[in-house]
């Protein structure tokens, strides 16, 4: 019961954070780093803050990459495609 206490006080704030929300990819890398972690030699902890570290540095470029692709250059009008002639 005590160990049940402890891991709900220390719990508890962490999940009032407003940043844990918008840790993109965050769980997904801290899974797969967990699971490496804990094979490579009993260090799951440290596994799952890596894979947690990498894995939104990823997505944050994968955001980046996407918002770059959305946005079309400046005084550029859109052409129209020419039908094809079958």
């Amino acid at each position: 019961m005590r160990n049940f206490m402890v891991a709900l006080l220390i719990a508890a704030p962490l999940a009032m954070l407003p940043g844990v929300g918008t840790a993109k990819g965050c769980l997904k890398g801290a899974a797969v780093g967990g699971v490496v972690g804990h094979v490579a030699g009993h260090h799951a902890v440290v596994g799952a803050a890596a894979g947690c570290v990498i894995e939104h540095h990823r997505e944050k470029v994968r955001d980046k990459a996407a918002a770059r692709q959305n946005v079309a250059p400046q005084g550029s009008a859109a052409v129209p495609a020419a039908p094809k002639s079958q």
